[in-house]
């Protein structure tokens, strides 16, 4: 493990302001989020706040929050966010002598929204591949050493068979000391036998089981009958 809780401090807020109005973010000022698991995935619905925490996370651990490997710390013109700054972490030993040395720390952020511009600055996303070839060069080529890894629902890019060398890569890399963190949609990936799942609700934060998320019971049921959710949608 890298990170063990990550938490902020605010001394005032107004809850009708983004993104102290966020739910999540008013748990992880409250609690902060543990994590347990060598990978956590975030899963909620769209505008719950997934995104947010994850960028703020990737922040700060000191990754770019426009994305890519830990040399390239603020390359981009995104200035600090409200919560980014302001995120601490209670750190495994490991993990403190990361956060205690620019030169030690080892990390990547990947995030959906902006991945082309950060893949190609790292140089794995050249004119002659695909929006996921980039993806999969990265993953194969910067997910090898100890440290923390963000990422904001990679599969936007990946095909189911992508999806899946993409948890060959994760399952790899936290064998060899890393420790992943992931924002998603997908079924597919917070299957991953081990990992932990946070739902992201109007509840804040909470641990779930991958049985008990309802984008698995929704996918297992249009899967099994789509008609019964498109009959509302098509005529």
């Amino acid at each position: 493990m890298i990170v063990e809780r990550a938490y902020a401090h605010v001394d005032s807020y107004d809850e009708r302001t983004w993104p102290w109005s966020l739910p999540c973010v008013r748990g992880l000022l409250a609690d902060g989020l543990r994590f347990t698991a060598p990978v956590t995935f975030l899963v909620g619905e769209n505008g719950s706040g997934k995104s947010t925490l994850v960028e703020a996370l990737a922040e700060g651990f000191g990754l770019d929050p426009w994305g890519g490997s830990h040399n390239w710390r603020y390359a981009s013109r995104r200035g600090k966010s409200k919560l980014g700054e302001r995120i601490r972490f209670d750190a495994a030993p490991r993990g403190r002598r990361m956060l205690g040395s620019w030169s030690a720390r080892k990390g990547f952020f990947l995030r959906a929204e902006t991945a082309m511009d950060a893949l190609d600055r790292e140089g794995y996303a050249p004119d002659s591949v695909s929006h996921g070839e980039g993806f999969l060069a990265a993953f194969r080529g910067e997910f090898l050493q100890p440290g923390l890894y963000v990422m904001d629902e990679p599969e936007a890019a990946l095909s189911f068979s992508s999806c899946l060398e993409l948890l060959g890569h994760i399952h790899h890399l936290t064998k060899n000391g890393g420790q992943v963190v992931c924002a998603t949609h997908s079924p597919l990936l917070t299957a991953l036998p081990g990992a932990h799942i946070v739902e992201v609700g109007e509840h804040g934060l909470r641990r779930v089981e991958w049985r008990e998320l309802a984008l698995v019971d929704h996918w297992r049921r249009y899967l099994d009958d789509p008609q019964a959710y498109l009959r509302h949608i098509v005529d």
